[in-house]
């Protein structure tokens, strides 16, 4: 017998949901073939079997979410499943049974003091951290300790869902979102009075929805919960604003064309995002503090460039991550991002290959999308939208002609990015495009 447990996808998951199983009880399976589906916060990833032979027991359900390492399923032997016969048990060391002795007829003794339970031993501690602090280490991770501390929220009040009563991200997103006043951090708190008829602001309830005969309803799946959370948290986070470009695609048309056969026969696909996401490169390293994050007071300014592409899947959305795209030519990064979007796809994606982002491209454009206003993917401080390229009427040197193109939107984060910085951002994008130089592709 194997046991199959839930692995651990990430340095910092401590759970994960089973979305489906692939195999049922009483199929074959080959190592390595995929035998369920997960969920969390990083990644959606099908799960090999670890050896070859026959799913013997499912021990945890579909949509039930347990911890890193619980056992979810065993996997017996094949030989054993043809025969008919369980294996057997491992072997136990038996204790000889005890003898029976008749007890002799005696006076019941009086009962004795009952010593006091020992304590249990100090938690041993950095020299600098009080036991509270301590306390709050070991019941949270740094991402809930971050959110808490901008959000001035003490993680001692939520009731933590994880393991031995650890405050999930989950925990910490919800208690922001559905607590009343009292439990509403600082910087949402409603105004106290200051003096008599003074009104208190309070947080809007949404109605509660009434389902007719005609509605279909389906719970939330697990990826499309973690959106919500995201785009919550990001909105309560940063102060968007957004600027919209519009892009001449004329010159870039052109060496697309020209040069897409020679691209597919190298297996890459030459796309407008492939010019756009080199664009952008130069323009991050151009004004690097769109390339940064913020830290609590601190600004933290990325050496890597690391582009994260939103890829729409049938059951949400994942934004995988094109790590040092700053050292890949036009054709390296054609070729990343066909793979990561056909792994994304499959549900084949890596943990690492979804973290690390320092700017996202999304391309609402490819559905037909004029432009969008996206919402910043968190910790990064922007973000670029891309709408649909297509001909339009535009005026070069004083006549009509017509000409290729789209408008570009950033979505920034007002704490830290001027409007004047993003546009300075813009400007060099718009300048790479339209006049894109032979020699990089």
């Amino acid at each position: 017998m194997a046991d199959v447990v839930m692995p651990q996808m990430g340095e910092s998951i401590a759970e994960g949901t089973i979305v489906r199983w692939i195999k049922k009880v009483g199929d074959k399976v080959e190592r390595d073939e995929p035998l369920f589906e997960i969920s969390t916060d990083k990644v959606d990833a099908e799960i090999p079997s670890p050896v070859a032979g026959i799913v013997a027991e499912i021990r945890a359900r579909e949509g039930e979410t347990v911890p890193v390492n619980s056992v979810v399923a065993v996997i017996g032997s094949e030989v054993a499943a043809r025969a008919g016969v369980a294996e057997p048990a491992p072997r136990e060391e038996h204790k000889p049974a005890p003898q029976k002795v008749e007890a002799r007829k005696e006076p019941a003794p009086k009962p004795a003091a009952v010593p006091p339970p020992p304590q249990p031993a100090a938690p041993v501690r950095s020299s600098d951290a009080t036991p509270r602090e301590d306390a709050i280490r070991q019941r949270s991770s740094p991402l809930v300790r971050r959110i808490a501390k901008e959000h001035q929220v003490d993680i001692s009040q939520i009731h933590g869902s994880g393991i031995a009563g650890r405050v999930t991200k989950h925990d910490i997103l919800d208690y922001l979102g559905q607590e009343g006043q009292a439990g509403q951090p600082a910087m949402e708190r409603p105004a106290k009075p200051e003096g008599r008829g003074a009104t208190v602001l309070s947080m809007p309830v949404a109605p509660a929805f009434e389902p007719g005969a005609s509605e279909r309803i389906e719970k939330m799946s697990v990826m499309r919960k973690k959106i919500a959370e995201h785009m919550v948290a990001s909105r309560r986070t940063s102060a968007h604003v957004h600027s919209v470009f519009e892009v001449n695609f004329g010159r870039v048309g052109k060496i697309r064309e020209a040069k897409k056969a020679e691209y597919e026969r190298s297996g890459a696909k030459l796309t407008y995002l492939s010019f756009i996401m080199k664009a952008a490169v130069d323009a991050l390293r151009a004004v690097p503090i769109v390339n940064a994050s913020v830290d609590g007071e601190s600004v933290v300014y990325h050496k890597d460039v690391n582009i994260g592409i939103a890829v729409a899947l049938d059951w949400g959305l994942i934004v995988p991550v094109v790590k040092r795209a700053d050292e890949r030519n036009l054709l390296g990064l054609s070729r990343a991002i066909a793979d990561l979007a056909a792994r994304a796809r499959a549900k084949q994606l890596k943990p690492d290959e979804v973290t690390g982002g320092t700017f996202t491209i999304t391309n609402p454009g490819v559905f037909g999308a004029l432009f969008g206003m996206p919402i910043i993917n968190q910790p990064q401080v922007a973000i670029l939208g891309v709408g649909a390229v297509e001909k339009r009427p535009i005026v070069v040197d004083d006549a009509i002609a017509i000409r290729p193109m789209a408008y570009l939107t950033l979505g920034y984060d007002h704490r830290i990015i001027d409007g004047a910085v993003a546009d300075q951002f813009m400007s060099h994008l718009k300048q790479s495009i339209e006049n894109w130089d032979e020699g990089q592709a």
